[in-house]
């Protein structure tokens, strides 16, 4: 039997995070490493530098294990009066399945819902398939437009932000 997962809080980033918030994102995306291209990781496990400026310019939510270590994380911010975007989550391979990426994602949605966003989009690769299918779950559907990134398809969902 499998004992449940303590609770973990979620709360927004601050910048001296941005060590713990590479090291969840390195370690929810490296199973996927040999499915992206190289510049395709990068961007999507961010850099010392990148994650500074992700910080500045987007509200990041972690998701904090009762032992101070980040095991998840999420971002958003409003991309015009009426969309927002959320981007970056990452739920550390030992909390998948915990219900913990539906505690991040509601997080972004209601730092959306907050800034008057209509809707909100977002954007995922092809190898993340268990991403998808959980996007989909939570009311997110396919736009339609796929874009190139960095050599990979990039995938486009939306989904109406109600009050």
């Amino acid at each position: 039997m499998i004992s449940p997962r303590p609770a973990c809080s979620i709360r927004r980033a601050t910048p001296a995070d941005a060590g713990r918030i590479l090291d969840c994102l390195q370690a929810a995306f490296e199973p996927y490493r040999g499915r992206y291209t190289p510049d395709a990781f990068r961007d999507t496990v961010l850099t010392p530098v990148t994650i500074q400026l992700r910080l500045a310019t987007m509200a990041v939510f972690v998701a904090v294990a009762p032992s101070g270590e980040i095991v998840g994380t999420i971002g958003c911010g409003v991309i015009s009066p009426e969309e927002g975007h959320i981007r970056g989550m990452a739920v550390r391979p030992e909390w998948q399945g915990s219900g913990l990426a539906g505690q991040l994602l509601q997080a972004a949605e209601s730092e959306l819902r907050a800034q008057s966003c209509q809707r909100a989009t977002l954007d995922t690769t092809q190898p993340l398939e268990r991403a998808m299918s959980f996007y989909e779950k939570n009311g997110y559907r396919r736009s339609g437009n796929v874009n190139d990134f960095f050599g990979m398809p990039l995938v486009e969902y939306v989904k109406p932000m109600l009050a």
